[in-house]
């Protein structure tokens, strides 16, 4: 079962859909992107799944659970975590109370009894800002924020880590450091749906890519099949024509009902 379901998510903006009939899936233990060109609704489409805003119409489940009226920090405890496009770490704080602060806040609902100063020292250490530990949050590299960003979505313990950008302001070592440490923490328990738009990053260390265009899914695979798909590689380039993208849409949603199909004829198989 996966471990996240959308189901015909739509948010209106008076006569716009910037999010359209999307349905999305993430399994556990997997690292999952949601790309495409700019302006296409996938930070619309974060901020629905996290509870920022509440969709038009459609539903969301986490772990077979409907969270679709839930608010913002039942979604957290549940295990679902958070960073943005927008860079949101605490200002004036140091890069290790950021971390901390998150730890504390964890601690007092979740009866965690696990050291705060050793648990931050192995985040700082775990997403590399050690370097930083000490410096003001407003005063360090983009990079360096988002990694902070993503060491303090660590230390809620999440099951799902939504990352939006995340590789913005890296260079191309932190970057490949950044892939392995998804690999590594798949391979721990959590499933990672990241917004990306260094299509490299996306297609080395990412198992599943959905393709959104208009606030629509016009395909998804895996890596090598949306890299060779003819409709993604005109949409990015700004060639993808609203009857393509329509028609890339039907045969998306076409699959999704056959899938669907052959799911429930199993089911009364067995």
């Amino acid at each position: 079962m996966p471990l996240l379901e959308t189901h015909n998510l739509v948010m209106q903006f008076g006569g716009i859909r910037a999010v359209n009939d999307a349905s999305i899936e993430v399994e556990p233990n997997r690292v999952a992107a949601l790309i495409g060109p700019n302006g296409a609704g996938k930070t619309t489409t974060f901020n629905i799944i996290s509870g920022l805003q509440e969709p038009t119409s459609g539903t969301i489940r986490f772990d077979g659970q409907d969270i679709t009226k839930l608010p913002v920090h039942e979604r957290a405890r549940l295990g679902i975590a958070r960073t943005f496009q927008r860079l949101e770490v605490f200002g004036s704080l140091s890069v290790y109370d950021n971390i901390r602060t998150a730890l504390e806040i964890h601690r007092s609902w979740s009866g965690s009894r696990t050291p705060i100063r050793s648990r931050t020292d192995e985040l700082l250490e775990r997403v590399g800002v050690r370097d930083y530990a000490d410096m003001p949050a407003d005063s360090i590299p983009t990079g360096v924020a988002r990694l902070t960003e993503l060491g303090r979505a660590l230390a809620t313990d999440p099951r799902l880590l939504l990352l939006d950008e995340p590789s913005s302001g890296l260079d191309e070592e932190e970057t490949d450091e950044f892939g392995e440490l998804l690999l590594q923490l798949a391979e721990e328990g959590r499933s990672v749906l990241m917004v990306e738009h260094d299509v490299d990053l996306v297609f080395e260390y990412c198992e599943w890519v959905d393709v959104l265009d208009f606030g629509t899914i016009i395909a998804r695979g895996t890596a090598k099949e949306i890299q060779r798909n003819p409709v993604v590689q005109a949409a990015y380039l700004g060639e993808a024509t609203s009857d393509e993208v329509e028609q890339a849409a039907a045969k998306v949603h076409a699959e999704e009902l056959a899938h669907a199909s052959a799911d429930a004829t199993g089911g009364e198989a067995g």
